[in-house]
């Protein structure tokens, strides 16, 4: 054994770093590396922290799987170190740890590359490819693009149910194979961007992939990690982001893995009532720990360059800022609150390093409660991500349209209340997974009524949420109507589309995503109140609400009108900002979404007469449960190519 290498040589310089919660490429170094020794022989290096261990050998079919390859201590560092001829690519291997109590347990590698399929956990030696990629084009437009004043369009998916394999023994497709199915569905779909639940090494399947085992590894039952990057490289080529689900805050508490991986409290906390996840089943990471920064931020920004990542969205921040968001026993910090101030200095810390590299990378929150400046910059002392799921709006949204209609009149605040906040984060309405599990229901299910009227409330919601100020997110199946909740081991119910009310609204959502990128006012300025002009929010007894979007350009602008009950408004007044002519863009109630109006409205010339703080005004029929989105054909007052008109007003701020 040799441990002078050429190759992945772990310096003095780096176990400082890595020490001191500062090396962020310790994926370059740590796990199985392949490497070259001082004469030039290729093998494999093993490198594990495990500060309290009495012992650490390498165990696997390149070596005696009994007593192995053993690892020598770099000093005081904790990290254990050795050096293998005899490991080739595609062997399996574990790390044999004996505490200081003289215990044996066999452990995964927390840095391994790849490991076996489930229920076997053996890591795989990994030699990590040299992939080819032709996305330039995508990665440089992706810096001269300013995020927020793009489109964000979001498909949420669980790549292990949107399709099943058929009529074969294999439980799941590989990124190679969805690739020819997703992508070619997401473009036809119009959305911008895939969303994937977690896709590390878990494992169990009904943990969603948020209990991990392998940080480091794409779960072996999507494939290999460059069947994945030839995905993303896909996805880019068809002008599509991809974005994937990251968990910081908590692992898996399985035995085998990171779970007190040397014997003691290594990876989690060393108090066991802030170590142990009670609403999980799982363990927190201990965030004040130097060592799982460089473990965790190098985890974050691996995805990101090995896989070229547009973003991540952190799962459950909320969990790593509080200290009380769990159940159960918990203590005051010294200040005598219930922040978690190691947990947010983590967070701040994480959004400072990745954005220090990828100014224009997507950093998601799921944040569930009202913390202040979650999307603010650090050095603002805000936790520094650029976009965080506006929960408030969705629990409100849903609750409303769940309601008997009757009743919505009394409660038409849960539709307009966001308003009074839209703007205080950059936010992306989210009508996520966890809307659709556990006896929730699915999006359709939701809507009372009769199917067509469920439909109809379906193409109300989908519509509003596509007008309001903020990015866009619905999960897999929603497109659809899918009537059944989404099941982890079974594919969506495509079978649904053979009917003519999925078949026409899958179809309304397409061209719903379509003339929201085609139209600036619905992304240009999601998250200044220049974007949004409310005309009537007050309109309780017939719930109706009007509002305009509003792009950079004056002429940029749509006027939304929403009916949320069954019962149509005759001679409805909006007020509108120009003189001229306006047209209807889209109605939710048209007959080849699934409604009864055959026929667009007449153009609407606008009245001399002054409403809803505008000078001039139109009339419309308001269809039942419906969304009209209504654009200017030919107006006046304003200078084309000149500034902003000043009577788009409105909007909180």
């Amino acid at each position: 054994m040799s441990n002078k290498l050429q190759i992945g040589n772990m310096s003095e310089a780096d176990t400082y770093l890595f020490n001191t919660g500062n090396h962020f490429q310790s994926y370059q170094l740590m796990g199985c590396q392949f490497a070259v020794d001082a004469s030039g022989n290729e093998g494999f290096s093993f490198r594990v922290w495990a500060p309290n261990a009495r012992e650490i050998a390498i165990v696997g079919d390149f070596c005696d799987w009994e007593t192995g390859l053993k690892l020598e201590k770099k000093g005081e560092t904790g990290i254990w170190e050795g050096f293998s001829l005899s490991a080739k690519h595609g062997q399996h291997y574990k790390v044999l740890v004996v505490d200081q109590k003289g215990h044996q347990k066999l452990k995964m590698d927390p840095y391994a590359f790849s490991f076996e399929t489930r229920p076997k956990d053996a890591a795989v030696v990994t030699k990590l490819p040299d992939f080819k990629w032709s996305d330039g084009r995508w990665m440089a437009k992706r810096k001269r693009k300013s995020v927020y004043e793009a489109p964000l369009n979001i498909y949420e998916v669980h790549a292990g149910s949107w399709r099943k394999p058929k009529d074969s023994d294999v439980e799941f497709y590989t990124f190679g194979e969805l690739a020819e199915m997703l992508i070619p569905y997401v473009v036809e779909m119009g959305f911008t961007h895939i969303e994937f639940m977690p896709l590390m090494e878990h494992p169990l399947d009904a943990s969603w992939g948020y209990q991990i085992t392998g940080y480091y590894a794409l779960s072996a039952r999507y494939g290999s990690l460059e069947e994945f990057m030839g995905f993303v490289d896909a996805c880019h080529a068809a002008n599509i982001g991809v974005i994937m689900d990251w968990v910081p805050g908590h692992f898996c508490r399985n035995d085998n893995a990171l779970a007190y991986f040397d014997g003691t409290p290594q990876f989690e906390y060393w108090k066991s009532f802030q170590a142990d996840n009670v609403r999980w089943g799982t363990l927190n990471f201990d965030l004040s720990k130097a060592e799982v920064h460089s473990f965790l931020i190098s985890n974050a920004l691996f995805w990101i360059e090995m896989c070229h990542l547009d973003g991540l969205r952190v799962d459950a921040v909320s969990a790593m800022i509080y200290l009380d968001y769990d159940e159960g026993y918990w203590e005051a910090n010294e200040d005598g609150n219930n922040l978690n101030k190691a947990g947010i200095a983590f967070v701040q810390k994480l959004n400072t390093e990745v954005f220090k590299r990828y100014p224009d990378l997507l950093m998601i929150a799921e944040e569930s409660t009202a913390y202040p400046n979650v999307t603010m910059p650090v050095d603002a002392n805000g936790l520094g991500f650029n976009y965080k799921w506006n929960m408030g709006w969705m629990n409100d949204i849903l609750k409303f349209f769940e309601m008997d209609p009757l009743f919505r009149k009394d409660h038409f605040n849960l539709v307009t209340f966001s308003f009074m906040y839209m703007f205080k984060e950059n936010y992306i309405l989210a009508l996520s997974h966890d809307e659709v599990v556990h006896g929730k229901k699915s999006m359709m299910h939701k809507m009372p009524g009769d199917r067509y009227n469920q439909f109809a409330g379906l193409r109300t919601l989908e519509a509003f949420l596509m007008t309001h100020p903020g990015k866009k997110l619905n999960f897999m199946g929603n497109e659809t109507g899918q009537f059944l909740e989404w099941k982890f081991a079974e594919e969506l119910e495509w079978a649904d589309l053979k009917q003519d009310l999925n078949h026409q609204y899958q179809f309304f959502v397409q061209t719903l995503n379509e003339l929201y990128v085609d139209h600036r006012a619905l992304f240009e300025q999601d998250h200044v109140p220049e974007g949004m002009a409310i005309l009537d929010a007050d309109n309780r007894d017939e719930s109706i609400l009007t509002f305009i979007r509003q792009g950079v350009k004056p002429r940029e602008l749509l006027i939304v009108a929403c009916n949320f009950v069954p019962v149509e408004r005759q001679h409805v007044r909006i007020g509108v900002p120009y003189e001229g002519v306006y047209t209807e863009l889209l109605n939710t109630e048209s007959r080849e979404f699934g409604g009864t109006w055959d026929v667009a409205q007449p153009e609407m010339r606008t009245m001399d007469e002054g409403h809803n703080g505008q000078p001039f005004s139109i009339e419309v029929i308001l269809p039942a449960m419906s969304v009209l989105i209504i654009k200017p054909k030919r107006i006046k007052g304003y200078k084309k190519g000149g500034e902003r008109d000043s009577l788009v007003k409105g909007g909180p701020r």
